[in-house]
């Protein structure tokens, strides 16, 4: 017997296949079942009527519960009414399991007991959609390096040092030292561009923040380019063309999925480049003007983001913040040696920060210098300082957020869902 994928049910149509997956929903009118039945790629309905089945099929039909795993073998059937424009018209089924007493029923569950079922919560539509719609960014994130001659570089897990401020480090003995959980992979970065010019590193970051807002996560997925002989404005070109073609591939490739989850599409499709930019002080000016009590000198908070990109109909980029805000690795305009030359963007929707980067500072004197000031360990940075000693060159980079980009094009909004087991102050099961 021919096994097919739901997805790809047109190509047996008026053939006969047998499908492998869950009961995800039924019904019956006396003689008839009606057996919603998804595998992982899509949802069909199966109808078994008495006359047609065995008998034992027909009564297996009446004992699946919710998530009884099965196998159903018909014939396919193209039905406009369908999910998916096609229903089985069933000859036989084979239960696998009849799943007891399932967690999380039709009716409403609260957050809490959906996280705590978060391995089940997972098999819902909704969060199948989302999860899809990840997969699709995540694809488009490779497809947009790889097509730019960008080398993808691993960076590892454990560190010797923190990138991104020592007070959200994970903390761990190392054989008998101490070692952290990678903040960013964006100094490696910097010497894979050295050596191969432009590159990119995807993979988990971990931040120790006691954050319990609904954009932060302790454990999220990063994609970090890095390009040698690349200034801020050149970081910024990156930048936008680089959202902008993620948000075209998630609209061209996952219309079914935005639409189940009832995403208003309109004002992704108007996005195009370039985007607004802002100065940190021109953001702060109509943050006042907005009636903000902003501090100036201050680094941006989170209603401060959302004012500001709520004032757009795409994506902004404020740029030259204080350097007293950001990292040691941030060069300085050399018009304004008070501000860094950095950028963050700000997408729109409530979403704030989805991208932070910038020019890094390529001065040896100047960047030991900042590695002082800021009382970090300068052994372990010695490496890093090599890189200035050694053929230094102006560069620049920045760090995507998967997490909230996937909440901003989905709609979604807390970052718990997605991502497939978030991790978060007081969540770390399942």
């Amino acid at each position: 017997m021919q096994k097919a994928y739901i997805s790809d049910i047109a190509k047996y149509e008026n053939q006969t296949v047998t499908i492998r997956g869950w009961l995800y929903n039924k019904r019956s009118s006396g003689k008839l079942w009606f057996l919603l039945v998804r595998d992982g790629t899509g949802l069909i309905q199966a109808v078994a009527s008495k006359a047609d089945v065995p008998e034992a099929a027909f009564a297996a039909c009446e004992a699946l519960t919710q998530e009884s795993s099965l196998s159903v073998t018909g014939r396919v059937h193209a039905d406009k009414r369908s999910p998916g424009g096609f229903e089985l018209q069933v000859q036989d089924v084979q239960v696998q399991q009849v799943a007891k007493d399932y967690p999380i029923t039709p009716k409403e569950h609260g957050t809490a007991f959906l996280m705590d079922h978060r391995h089940l919560w997972l098999r819902s539509s909704n969060q199948n959609a989302i999860l899809k719609i990840r997969h699709e960014i995540i694809r488009g994130i490779r497809d947009f390096f790889d097509n730019r001659g960008f080398t993808l570089v691993d960076a590892p897990i454990f560190t010797p040092a923190a990138c991104e401020g020592t007070t959200t480090l994970f903390e761990t003995e190392y054989f008998g030292e101490k070692a952290y959980l990678t903040q960013s992979g964006q100094l490696y970065m910097e010497a894979a561009a050295m050596a191969l010019g432009k590159v990119y590193c995807f993979g988990p970051t971990f931040r120790a923040e006691k954050s319990k807002t609904r954009r932060h996560l302790t454990e999220f997925w990063m994609v970090e380019p890095e390009v040698a002989y690349a200034d801020l404005d050149d970081d910024m070109r990156l930048a936008e063309d680089f959202v902008a073609y993620l948000i075209q591939r998630v609209l061209e490739n996952r219309k079914e999925e935005l639409k189940h989850l009832e995403r208003d599409t309109s004002k992704l499709e108007q996005i195009v480049t370039p985007f607004p930019r802002l100065s940190y002080d021109e953001a702060v000016r109509l943050l006042k003007n907005k009636g903000i009590a902003f501090e100036y000198g201050n680094d941006l908070g989170g209603t401060d983001e959302t004012v500001i990109s709520e004032s757009f109909d795409k994506p902004v980029m404020v740029h030259r913040y204080p350097a007293e805000v950001k990292a040691f690795y941030m060069k300085n305009d050399p018009e304004d040696p008070s501000k860094a030359l950095c950028v963050d963007m700000l997408a729109p929707e409530g979403t704030g920060e989805i991208i932070g980067g910038g020019q890094r500072e390529d001065d040896l004197e100047t960047l030991a210098a900042k590695i002082r000031k800021h009382d970090l360990p300068m052994s372990a940075f010695e490496w890093y300082l090599d890189l200035r000693r050694y053929g230094t060159v102006p560069h620049a980079g920045f760090g995507l957020g998967i997490e909230r980009t996937v909440g901003w094009l989905c709609g979604t909004p807390h970052i718990r869902e997605t991502i497939p087991f978030p991790r978060m102050m007081q969540r770390i099961v399942p």
